[in-house]
């Protein structure tokens, strides 16, 4: 099953990577995320201690995003792009039509729908209003003391393809349609044509000149998405590569620190905060680079590091044994 994207070449030229990590994206995925209990390697101690913690008022949100099946394409309007005020703006000017047939969409499947629902399909200015209060007090509670985590690996996976950009040499594709195969295993490029794959019914959706926004998130799991209704913008949202996991602490480093040895520890560290070259993490951990070199050879053979390539360059990554690790977990 796969969601086919058509590009026309004027949509090649609007192929456009998030400068920043979407609020409203990451609220909506965490909230899938904190109705399961995959991906417990990363998420698991973020989960544990917002079940504790959401506000009682709030929890109704959560039966707008299930887990499984369809989420209201009203909360995660392309305005939060530009930051949580801006997405919470557009919230609060969503058109009653959205409202209306979201809800629907949410009620034919069979999910029980909060009590301000109805007027909500209504376009009841309280209701609405509710709804943005809700959101915001989500946000403050389950990502707010996250959000610098979630930020800087946000801007590590917008690095390493900003290299592929900069590299240059990437054969016939185009530079911006080359780079979409290199993104995910579940985003597969055959010009003119961008499968997504793992999202439900096959479909084709044709750009037409919209071009398209391809966003990295923290809390996507597995597999990439994209919002159901075709006439909206078009956004791919595709998993990041994890580094430590959210709800980390310094004890998990002392414990790396009596197992790997300081230098180790503090390499392991280094590459779960940002992908890095192996000269980048001989400088930032004060080495030389065979030494450095040295160092990633061994945790890479103990299955705590990875390699792979973005374009020309080299790069290293935690695995998720690592991130157990760093968490003190393992």
């Amino acid at each position: 099953m796969a969601v086919r994207i058509h590009f026309t070449d004027a949509d090649l030229a609007q192929i456009r990577l998030a400068p920043a990590p979407d609020p409203m994206w990451e609220a909506l995925l965490s909230m899938h995320m904190l109705q399961t209990d995959t991906g417990a390697a990363v998420f698991g101690g973020w989960r544990r201690r917002i079940r504790r913690e959401l506000p009682a008022d709030v929890r109704p949100l959560l039966r707008l995003a299930p887990p499984v099946g369809y989420s209201a394409d009203f909360l995660t309007p392309t305005a939060g792009t530009g930051g949580l005020d801006a997405g919470v703006g557009a919230l609060l000017s969503t058109p009653r039509g959205r409202f209306r047939g979201d809800l629907l969409e949410l009620s034919r499947a069979g999910r029980g729908l909060p009590p301000w629902a109805r007027p909500l399909a209504d376009g009841d200015k309280e209701a609405v209003a509710h709804l943005a209060r809700s959101f915001r007090g989500y946000f403050e509670t389950a990502l707010a003391p996250w959000w610098g985590r979630v930020r800087a690996r946000f801007d590590a996976e917008r690095a390493i393809h900003s290299r592929y950009l900069a590299d240059g040499d990437h054969g016939d594709q185009g530079d911006l349609g080359g780079l979409l195969s290199t993104l995910h295993a579940g985003l597969v490029w055959r010009k003119p044509v961008l499968e997504v794959t793992g999202v439900g019914a096959d479909r084709d959706v044709h750009l037409d000149g919209r071009g398209l926004l391809v966003l990295p998130s923290y809390f996507c799991w597995r597999k990439p998405t994209l919002l159901r209704d075709p006439a909206l913008p078009c956004v791919v949202v595709y998993p990041m590569t994890h580094g430590t996991m959210l709800g980390g602490g310094a004890s998990g480093l002392r414990s790396l620190n009596a197992l790997l040895g300081r230098t180790r520890a503090g390499i392991l560290e280094l590459v779960a905060d940002h992908g890095l070259t192996t000269t980048e993490l001989a400088h930032d951990a004060g080495i030389s680079p065979a030494t450095a070199s040295h160092h990633v050879g061994v945790l890479r053979k103990a299955g705590l590091l990875s390699t792979c390539k973005a374009g020309k360059t080299v790069l290293h990554s935690v695995t998720p044994l690592g991130m157990a690790l760093l968490d003190g977990r393992a």
